[in-house]
């Protein structure tokens, strides 16, 4: 059975970088999207970055210019880099990959903490 699993999360100091990793334990074709998701405590889950099979990427207003997302297809891989964290930036981060607009894999979420 596939699994995403996720790795990179931990505590850092406000303006410090992390750098997320999820990748699949096997192959996966036709993946339309793989993006990253958080959730931080009492509030709802937010997409935080996508990037398309084209290679576009989207991003949500408050990361945009900190965080940046890439993926290997032929990996079956997806990164956050992550750099300036501010405290709000503190959540669970679960990875996504999008199987023809059918489906989804999630990771088990890797927590992030930015605290001085």
């Amino acid at each position: 059975q596939v699994q995403l699993v996720e790795s990179g999360g931990g505590l850092v100091q406000p303006g410090g970088s992390l750098r997320l990793s999820c990748a699949a334990s096997q192959s996966i074709f036709n993946i339309y999207v793989m993006a990253w998701y958080r959730q931080a405590p009492g509030k709802e889950r937010e997409l935080v970055a996508s990037v398309n099979r084209s290679g576009s990427t989207n991003y949500l207003l408050s990361v945009k210019g900190r965080f940046t997302i890439s993926g290997d297809n032929a990996e079956n891989t997806v990164y956050l880099q992550m750099n300036s964290l501010k405290p709000e930036d503190t959540a669970v981060y679960y990875c996504n990959f999008n199987v023809r607009g059918l489906y989804d894999y999630w990771g088990q979420g890797t927590q992030v903490t930015v605290s001085s």
